[in-house]
């Protein structure tokens, strides 16, 4: 599974407190970023998790 993040980003950084170990905040482009090019099996479920509750719909899924 990969995780992007759209230019929807609002930079609220939800997805961050809710899954640091797969996003994090960018502070010069003022929006998160995703660590992983592929998302470890342990991360999948709080990935998911953080694209449901994007406030700004800019977590994108893409299943392999």
């Amino acid at each position: 599974m990969k995780v992007t993040i759209t230019g929807q980003c609002m930079g609220d950084r939800n997805c961050n407190e809710l899954c640091a170990e797969v996003f994090e905040y960018d502070e010069d482009q003022l929006r998160s970023i995703v660590k992983y090019d592929d998302i470890p099996k342990h991360l999948e479920v709080i990935a998911r998790q953080a694209a449901a509750e994007c406030g700004a719909d800019a977590i994108e899924i893409i299943e392999d």
